[in-house]
């Protein structure tokens, strides 16, 4: 029994089903609207659509935005909404950290930009197993999603492996920015800084019933042809094995733990409201539902136990900081909408100790929504629409990742629901930052700029923004894997100390978090998991 169809779930059910190991995967699997006159780019659809507002903006002006929505560039249209709806009954304190979760059909990975970046060694030092044994698991994903990218500069920090395919074309801005990386390579590289390209989650050419990328620069309201891989890609695959049972609709509260500390049953409400019911597990229960998804369901389930509320410390997660800049030799440039619309290019910034190293996902402005951008000029309205439109090309934006550590003073709990019987525990998340964490920031920000000035950029004063944590959601760390046996921790094989028949196979194993996006890791530490453990 699998609970949760995000990247980890997905693919966890699938390597279990080509074993011939029957699944019932459990799913709250909220599906999101049917992609709208797929075939046309986003400027033929904005001209061709009834009610362009109505889809661009919602029929309420409605525009999701991540957290701590001031001095963000990144939101999110109408269409993406369902990914981060929140059921009824659910709640949370939080201190220091915003956090958001989704109870959609694939996960978070619905909205996700698709970067893959595995990890190295030094950053597994302190897993329970080295490069070498995730090795053949980053390729098999790779060859179930389709990855590209390329062997440049960006590779000593990113393992190669096989399944990786051509990149896609360069938009025009990206373009400019690689011409002038040639030239100032060879000085930037002494500093520490490199630019590539991005590895990706998409097709650049038709694969398995997926078409490559058509470049109609609609990325952000979901790809309409299925180039750009989300988990409900993997979940269509799960469904075609006589084994596997999928139940969407439902949200799990707890597990009961038995006498002999097993998983024995699972207790399940309608997504939409109902009563709650016990499902059996048979065999083995595995917790796929995000690292706070899941910390929820193991405190509640050992609170409902044992009468005990123990603390989950370790909870991490990378802080991001935007930096805006303006590539001045695209000034005037005619603007392009007909292009992949995600970052293409990524900037990798040395560090020693080399697990300290810094991602950096560079974002040209395509056809993205333009209404953050514009609200953030000092000007009115119609000066700051002159300025956008002639300056719309020359536009970017550097997303800087930090790595992040487990600290005890990071952590999930659980207060009890108070006198209504029904009523749901209160998750609570507490953050602290590291003590250096902000002359760190300042440090790294002094090499990005000086890094953006070589390739022809200017970043406008006090334009920069250190986003919230949980922003990123990338969440890890509170049940972790190690080699001692020690409570509230999981094995190399991520199975629980604590429930004999539980796995964990999701980011709260993970006891090191680089600075990368953590998705193409999860998917193939869950493979590793389902062929190591069955």
């Amino acid at each position: 029994m699998v609970v949760g169809s995000g990247p980890s779930g997905v693919h966890f059910a699938l390597t279990l089903l080509t074993k011939g190991i029957p699944v019932r995967l459990l799913d709250a699997g909220r599906a999101g609207p049917a992609p709208v006159e797929p075939e046309l780019d986003v400027s033929e659809l904005r001209s061709r659509l009834e009610d362009p507002v109505e889809y661009f903006l919602g029929k309420d002006l409605y525009g999701v935005a991540l957290p701590g929505e001031e001095g963000e560039f990144y939101g999110f249209p109408p269409q993406k909404r369902f990914v981060f709806e929140r059921p009824e009954g659910l709640p949370e304190r939080t201190a220091g950290f915003e956090s958001l979760g989704s109870w959609a059909r694939g996960g978070l990975a619905r909205a996700w930009t698709a970067g893959v970046y595995p990890f190295d060694e030094t950053e597994l030092a302190e897993f329970p197993f080295g490069a070498g044994a995730l090795a053949p698991f980053y390729e098999e994903v790779a060859r179930r999603i389709g990855v590209i990218g390329e062997h440049d500069d960006l590779a000593r920090f990113m393992p190669w492996h096989d399944g990786i395919g051509e990149p896609l074309e360069l938009d025009g801005q990206s373009a400019s920015l690689v011409a002038r990386y040639s030239k100032a390579r060879d000085r930037l590289n002494r500093e520490g800084c490199f630019i590539g390209r991005s590895r990706l989650a998409v097709l650049s050419e038709d694969r398995g019933g997926r078409r490559g990328c058509a470049y109609l620069g609609r990325c952000l309201w979901g790809c309409p042809v299925g180039a750009l891989y989300t988990p409900d890609v993997t979940l269509e695959e799960c469904r075609r094995y006589p084994g596997f049972t999928y139940e969407p609709g439902l949200l799990v509260d707890s597990f009961e733990i038995d006498e002999s500390r097993r998983a024995a049953a699972v207790r399940v409400r309608p997504l939409d409201g109902g009563p709650a019911e016990s499902r059996p597990v048979v065999d083995t229960l595995a917790l796929a539902t995000g690292t706070l998804g899941t910390a929820r369901l193991f405190l509640t389930s050992w609170l409902d136990a044992t009468g005990e509320r123990p603390e989950l410390g370790g909870l991490m997660d990378n802080r991001q900081v935007l930096v805006p800049f303006v590539h001045l030799a695209r000034v005037g440039a005619r603007f392009e909408t007909s292009s992949y619309q995600y970052h293409q290019l990524s900037m990798g910034l040395a560090a020693e100790p080399r697990e300290e190293y810094v991602h950096g996902q560079i974002t040209t402005l395509t056809s993205a929504q333009a209404h953050p951008i514009m609200e953030t000029m000092p000007f009115d309205l119609r000066t700051a629409g002159y300025v956008f439109r002639n300056a719309r090309a020359a536009l970017g934006l550097l997303n800087l990742n930090f790595h992040d550590r487990r600290r005890d003073s990071c952590r999930v709990s659980i207060d009890p629901p108070g006198e209504d019987p029904d009523a749901a525990p209160v998750l609570r998340t507490v953050y602290e930052p590291p003590d250096d964490e902000e002359a760190r920031i300042r440090s790294v920000l002094r090499r990005a700029r000086r890094g953006l000035k070589a390739l022809g950029c200017v970043v406008p004063p006090r334009a920069t923004h250190t986003r919230p944590m949980g922003a990123s959601v990338h969440y890890a760390g509170t049940l972790p894997m190690t080699e001692d046996d020690r409570p509230f921790t999981v094995t190399p094989q991520c199975r629980s100390r604590d429930v004999s028949n539980l796995f964990i196979v999701d980011g709260s194993t993970f006891p090191f978090l680089p600075a990368k996006n953590i998705t193409f890791t999860l998917m193939a530490n869950a493979v590793r998991v389902a062929e190591e453990a069955f």
